[in-house]
């Protein structure tokens, strides 16, 4: 049975990548500081429409600049808190943060599409079920991290993924406001 955006419910959560996703990715960089961090257009009213029909939103991200040493965890940290303070603005906000900052290289590492940090988001909150989750990323590794735990997967953006997602958006605005249509829809 194909999955369709009716099939989402608020029990259900949503794992979103962080680059590319809500904010634009430096080309072949990272984002070192808090003032490199740039929210795409429309991110934060999609995370702000996508709050009131998921249970959680997760964001989960490999930042390796942290393992390259080209930045701090507390500079990764200091661009969480900008992001989340941005959001608060607009009645928005991520549940929580999970990060890996581990070279791409290193064995047994936590980096997607390892599960490692969707388990620790559910070690954290119980109640999440990977049956009832979602995950929306715009690679290969964001769509086989949700795949490996039997989520649906929504690739966001065009970038070539060898993974076929579940459904495809141009950016997260368009998702976020296709399924707000769906559930007022299957409302009326």
């Amino acid at each position: 049975m194909p999955f369709l955006l009716e099939h989402i419910t608020h029990d259900w959560t949503l794992f979103l990548d962080r680059d590319g996703v809500i904010n634009i990715r430096p080309y072949q960089d990272y984002v070192k500081k808090p003032a490199d961090f740039k929210f795409l257009p429309g991110a934060k009213e999609a995370i702000s429409i996508l709050g009131k029909y998921f249970k959680y939103l997760i964001v989960v991200t490999n930042q390796q600049g942290i393992g390259k040493k080209l930045m701090t965890e507390s500079d990764l940290l200091a661009v969480h808190q900008k992001m989340q303070e941005e959001l608060a603005v607009q009645n928005a906000g991520i549940n929580a943060i999970y990060y890996c900052t581990m070279l791409a290289n290193e064995p047994d590492n936590c980096r997607k599409p390892s599960p490692f940090m969707a388990y620790k988001a559910q070690a954290d909150f119980p109640d999440i079920d990977f049956d009832h989750a979602l995950m929306a990323g715009d690679t290969s590794s964001d769509i086989l991290f949700g795949r490996n735990l039997g989520m649906k997967t929504i690739q966001i953006g065009n970038e070539k993924v060898n993974i076929k997602p579940d459904l495809n958006f141009p950016d997260l605005l368009s998702f976020a406001k296709m399924l707000h249509r769906k559930k007022q829809h299957n409302v009326a």
